[in-house]
């Protein structure tokens, strides 16, 4: 396992997500403030690679994004759906290095 550079943090519009490739695997990674979060980009209810495109918001005090298709929301920090408990995607470890957005993907 090693850090991926995606991009620079500036290259990220604040309150908005991007879409990367990293080792075959579609990650959306979202910037609110200077913060970031990385979750797997395909939404569980359509199969779509979309969720990067999805909405920053937060539900009851949970930093989530919805779905652009069905309009889940999934947790930012845990992947979890907040509409489903028994539905959740990958969260990933994500990190800002000298202006830089780093993932991790453990396979």
């Amino acid at each position: 396992m090693s850090w991926t550079t995606v991009c620079r943090l500036d290259d990220i519009i604040p309150n908005t997500g991007v879409a990367a490739l990293i080792d075959q695997t579609q990650v959306a990674i979202f910037r609110v403030g200077d913060a970031v979060y990385a979750l797997a980009n395909k939404d569980p209810f359509s199969n779509a690679n979309v969720l990067s495109r999805g909405i920053i918001c937060s539900i009851q005090g949970t930093l989530a994004v919805a779905s652009p298709i069905y309009k889940q929301h999934f947790s930012l920090t845990a992947g979890q759906c907040l509409e489903d408990d028994s539905v959740s995607i990958d969260c990933y470890e994500v990190r800002t290095e000298d202006g830089t957005v780093q993932v991790l993907i453990s396979h």
